[in-house]
């Protein structure tokens, strides 16, 4: 997609207006995930940020939409040739929206006071604090459509993916009052990396083999 997006990107056809809201989107995104994940990992009290952590996601809901309207706009206008990545670009922003709603899901553990074990508390705060990092990155990757730097960032997801299901299928058969709540906090931390890693594939992918690096390999 990156001779797509380059040349789109300088052409007065309204896409450029389109990625600043997809960018923001993913500004958006990590902004959701960090409240959510401070809330329920850090301490911070659920009251206090709910009323902004709703209006983000609203935010993120509404440029979902906005985007949607301007790239059907678009293809009608501007014929087959781009095409293709509108269809790309209508991929990824389902995928921006999704990690806040998945965020949404950590809050609302916090909500309803979910317990963590102690024993994963650590681990999962490293995984949180790795996850706010690289949605910080994906803007910058995928603004540049930097190849190199979307391989090393789609290498670093998978890693922490497969941790977070190992510590699923390990929570599965253990015992304890606090276990279910835990597990489910890997599953959310593992979507979120995975629809983050899905945007980036988009870099370094073609359009039919999008979600490639999602489901398939990484349960």
């Amino acid at each position: 997609m990156f001779e797509w997006i380059s040349a789109l990107r300088s052409q007065p056809s309204g896409l450029d207006e389109i990625m600043q809201y997809f960018e923001q989107m993913l500004e958006d995104g990590r902004h959701v995930f960090d409240a959510a994940a401070n809330s329920l990992l850090g301490g911070t009290d659920p009251a206090i940020i709910k009323d902004d952590l709703w209006a983000t996601d609203k935010r993120i809901n509404s440029n979902e939409r906005r985007i949607r309207r301007r790239l059907i706009t678009h293809a009608a206008v501007h014929g087959r040739t781009e095409f293709p990545v509108c269809l790309a670009l209508m991929s990824i922003v389902k995928d921006a929206e999704r990690i806040g709603d998945f965020s949404k899901n950590i809050f609302d553990l916090s909500i309803i006071e979910a317990k963590i074990d102690d024993a994963y508390k650590n681990d999962l705060v490293r995984i949180k604090d790795a996850t706010s990092r690289l949605l910080a990155k994906s803007r910058n990757v995928y603004e540049t459509q930097d190849p190199d730097g979307a391989r090393a960032f789609i290498a670093e997801c998978e890693e922490h993916q497969a941790h977070c299901e190992a510590r699923v299928r390990e929570l599965a058969t253990a015992e304890g009052t606090n276990v279910a709540a835990t597990a489910i906090t890997y599953r959310y931390m593992k979507r979120v990396l995975a629809h983050s890693m899905n945007i980036i594939t988009s870099v370094v992918m073609p359009l039919d083999r999008l979600d490639y690096y999602d489901e398939d390999e990484n349960g």
